[in-house]
């Protein structure tokens, strides 16, 4: 995977939260939390999967983070009371990153271990998202949906290392449409 093409879908994390925000309001609760949820994952999931399409990944892909960051957001505000502490971002990040993992790696399609890790990989790349864009927001209390471009830089860059290297083995460079040959695993990696 080229990192021209995974870099620029960063912008989506502030992009989706900006249109969430402007549609919903002030994430304050579980069900604010799962609409913004599935506004800004709708954002995240097609930018994704236009980076990823020539992989091999599906539409499902972009399917797959809208309604996980749904589910994941409405969790985690459920968790935290939807409060704007670091501690309660970072967690909101934690939680939602994770359910957003797990989806995502069904339509990775490597196996549960990559599917492990995948998930353990998108939980604490959210977190440290939250965690930078906590220490740089000014009205972080305002209750926002996703953590802003600073987070969003390195989630995309921690994510993009993580994606190259599981989808190294599947030598796959279909053009845009072409169903993908079958992948074959990460090297040392069972299924």
């Amino acid at each position: 995977m080229s990192i021209t093409r995974w870099l620029p879908t960063f912008l989506a994390f502030p992009v989706g939260g900006y249109v969430a925000i402007q549609s919903v309001g002030s994430l304050d609760g579980p069900v604010t939390a799962a609409i913004g949820g599935l506004i800004v994952g709708a954002i995240i999931g097609i930018a994704q999967w236009l980076a990823l399409r020539s992989r091999g990944i599906g539409a499902r892909w972009a399917v797959y983070t809208a309604a996980a960051m749904m589910v994941g957001s409405a969790i985690a505000a459920a968790l935290t009371d939807a409060a704007t502490s670091v501690g309660a971002l970072v967690v909101t990040g934690m939680v939602t990153g994770a359910v957003v993992g797990v989806a995502q790696s069904a339509e990775l399609r490597r196996g549960r271990r990559v599917a492990a890790a995948w998930t353990v990989v998108m939980s604490l790349a959210w977190g440290a998202g939250w965690l930078i864009s906590a220490n740089v927001l000014v009205d972080e209390e305002r209750g926002f949906y996703s953590f802003g471009a600073s987070g969003a830089l390195v989630v995309t860059l921690i994510t993009g290392y993580a994606l190259r290297r599981i989808l190294a083995g599947t030598g796959v460079e279909a053009s845009a449409g072409t169903p993908a040959a079958t992948a074959t695993p990460v090297a040392g990696v069972r299924r």
